[in-house]
């Protein structure tokens, strides 16, 4: 019932914030001052050096995108608004903690403590914006405690995913196309695929959006104009060399949203453009420049993608969000494989494409900055762009993987949401 549901969220936020208070008083300590960024020399970091004055406010910028850009994304559904923000700012908040927790203990850990820095917050938020897009493919379906251990099992997930492909494999995906929207969309669809319940998933999700202009679709979508620049090049490196990663998102962005009245008034019959279709495709601009943004693309071939990355939601929702739904059993709520997962794709075959046409005449001083193992003579072009290229497979095995190990926890009896499914959300916090 209602009451032991909301008794049981109370119980499992104390105890989570417990453990993270341990945990934080353990290992937890602030970077030394001293060193010349969070990241000191003995530290096993996978980035490189970091201008700290820059830093500061790209993290504001970074966590302000994950808050509202995602936190106002999920808000467009008829009988949600409120409630669904609320979750995802219970989930950001848990998510930001653990994620400082299982990354630093991956990247930050030196002496037996974990040294924490703007460095280390802008990576925790990279993580969070994973969980949010994962959340994005079950919102409505599981109650906010499953979000919450879906959170604990996620950003472990992603660490070790991002480790892998950073850490080990020396892959450049500076703004998170694989791991933030490839790993965090598959990674929600399995979960998604696992939790399929056919007497409940029947109903439409995408059909109870508004069709009135939303006021909090609008702003998601003015916050990721604003700030997702910012987000994309968050990780890479100044040293007064001109930010491609910012040029690159803009550009993307422009076109994409352009291609969504291109082909949304041919597949609709609607007279107007609805919001969330232009957020969407914004969405899909801003996911196709992760990888290649920091790279030689162009501002022509930032155009270029943005503009192919925006065709694939329209054409995602009215053809293949019904084959995932019909076929696949697998429920999307926010559609977050035509708005992530796809353009993640397609923005990793762009990167490995780039990577391979890379060369120490097109990037001068900042090879070294973009790829520092093929700058120090240890791989080639080739070598590098088939790593870039092998992340795809390894991203998406331990995001289905992870998504099928969650989803059976999830499944468990006394985890499940209150049997009244008359509403997509718990109706204890419906109204906040």
């Amino acid at each position: 019932d209602t009451t032991a549901s909301r008794l049981r969220l109370a119980g499992l936020c104390f105890l989570l914030q417990i453990l993270t208070i341990i945990l934080f008083a353990v290992f937890v300590r602030y970077s030394p001052e001293s060193s010349s960024g969070p990241c000191s020399q003995q530290l096993n970091c996978s980035s490189k050096n970091w201008d700290l004055g820059f830093q500061h406010p790209r993290f504001r910028h970074v966590h302000l995108q994950a808050l509202l850009g995602f936190g106002l994304l999920v808000a467009f559904f008829g009988r949600y608004r409120p409630g669904s923000v609320a979750i995802s700012i219970l989930i950001m908040a848990f998510a930001i903690q653990w994620a400082v927790l299982i990354q630093g203990f991956l990247y930050f850990f030196l002496n037996g403590k974990i040294y924490v820095g703007a460095q280390s917050m802008v990576s925790a938020d990279f993580c969070t914006a994973a969980v949010l897009i994962s959340t994005g493919a079950l919102l409505g379906r599981i109650n906010p405690g499953q979000m919450l251990l879906l959170t604990l099992l996620g950003v472990t997930l992603f660490s070790i995913n991002e480790y892998i492909l950073l850490g080990l494999m020396g892959i450049n995906d500076s703004g998170g196309c694989l791991t933030v929207h490839t790993f965090g969309a598959y990674f929600g669809l399995m979960v998604s695929r696992i939790l399929h319940q056919p007497h409940t998933d029947k109903r439409k999700e995408q059909q109870d959006t508004g069709q009135q202009p939303d006021v909090f679709t609008v702003l998601g979508t003015i916050y990721l104009w604003i700030f997702w620049p910012s987000f994309a090049s968050a990780t890479t490196v100044r040293n007064n060399a001109e930010p491609w990663a910012v040029l690159n998102t803009y550009f993307s962005l422009a076109a994409s949203t352009l291609a969504a009245f291109v082909l949304s008034p041919v597949l609709y019959e609607e007279s107007t453009l609805r919001m969330v279709q232009i957020q969407d495709a914004t969405l899909a601009g801003a996911a196709v420049m992760g990888m290649a943004g920091e790279m030689l693309v162009t501002p022509f071939g930032a155009l270029i993608a943005g503009f192919l990355a925006g065709l694939i939601p329209p054409l995602g929702f009215r053809f293949l969000t019904p084959v995932l739904r019909s076929r696949l059993k697998t429920q999307d709520t926010c559609g977050v494989h035509n708005v992530h997962g796809l353009p993640g794709i397609l923005g990793t075959l762009l990167g490995t494409l780039l990577t391979a046409l890379t060369t120490a005449d097109a990037y001068g001083g900042r090879l070294e900055l973009v790829f520092p193992l093929v700058a120090q003579g240890s791989r080639t072009a080739t070598d590098q762009a088939l790593c870039q290229l092998c992340a795809l497979p390894v991203t998406l095995l331990l995001a289905s993987l992870g998504g099928c190990l969650t989803g059976a926890v999830l499944k468990m009896k006394g985890l499940r949401s209150p049997p009244d499914t008359r509403y997509l959300e718990n109706p204890g916090l419906r109204e906040v």
